[in-house]
């Protein structure tokens, strides 16, 4: 089981990240924090998957 998210919601994931990161990230070049907010945008994403994956082996 494995969802994937439209380009709408990932825009939106994105954006929320840069919002809540971005003093964190403020020191970066434009590039390395589209970089960096892409990257967590993935990791946020393959890691919904596992823990879907996980729980519906669970409820078996």
């Amino acid at each position: 089981m494995s969802k994937k998210l439209t380009p709408k919601q990932r825009m939106k994931i994105k954006a929320r990240m840069a919002r809540a990161l971005k003093e964190d990230i403020k020191d970066l070049s434009a590039d390395f924090q589209k970089i960096l907010i892409d990257d967590l945008a993935t990791a946020f994403q393959n890691r919904i998957n596992v823990l879907m994956r996980v729980q519906a082996k669970r409820s078996y």
